[in-house]
């Protein structure tokens, strides 16, 4: 259990230590520079915190947290499952400008946790991932596998969109359109494919076999 001066100190500097591990890479980070960070000399940094690995993973629960709430709001305001995609979509947009570093940490710096931690990781982002697909009233004919594939890449869709459109000078109703009619042909698609006599997938089958009241 995180120890109360740990936790008090983190809540503290959170955003100072988040932006710092975003922007130069968790890597580049030694830990001269996040006792600094932190307001603390270095010597007494191993006292307050068991490894800056304990730090990043902080942050990393603190962003899959915040992703399940955004879900659950929604699913309480959008009650009818064909409603959410561009609710979902428009939600994940803006947590993304809410919390961009948090975005950043998650994708590139994941991979230095411990094998452990790694694993705590992997629990959230399935959590995630599922209730993803729950709420979207998904009907997959698939293998498990399958299924937890395409969780995985819808989420990849929804969280990494907004990093590909920032270096675009689109304003905020250019940006939303586009994400909102790109990312919902992709994703109607992916859930449940329906397919022509050749085979070839089609938008009025998927578009029709996509949800469920």
């Amino acid at each position: 259990m995180p120890m109360p001066e740990r936790c008090s100190r983190f809540a503290e500097y959170r955003d100072k230590v988040l932006e710092l591990f975003a922007s130069k890479g968790f890597g580049q980070v030694g830990m001269r520079e996040l006792a600094t960070c932190l307001g603390l000399a270095p010597g007494s940094l191993y006292h307050h915190y068991p490894s800056k690995q304990h730090l990043l993973l902080d942050l990393i629960e603190e962003f899959y947290e915040e992703l399940l709430t955004v879900l659950g709001r929604i699913e309480q305001t959008a009650p009818v499952k064909r409603d959410r995609l561009n609710h979902l979509i428009r939600g994940h947009l803006n947590l993304h400008q809410e919390m961009p570093w948090h975005f950043r940490l998650v994708e590139r710096d994941s991979g230095c946790l411990n094998e452990a931690q790694q694993e705590r990781v992997r629990q959230l982002r399935e959590e995630y991932e599922h209730k993803l697909l729950s709420m979207l009233g998904v009907r997959l004919r698939f293998s498990e596998s399958c299924r937890m594939a395409v969780g995985h890449t819808i989420a990849t869709l929804l969280n990494g969109a907004p990093s590909w459109l920032a270096q675009y000078s689109l304003d905020e109703q250019e940006r939303d359109h586009l994400m909102e009619n790109m990312m919902g042909g992709v994703i109607e698609r992916l859930l449940v494919p329906g397919a022509d006599e050749q085979g070839v997938f089609t938008t009025q089958a998927a578009t029709g076999m996509l949800w469920s009241s």
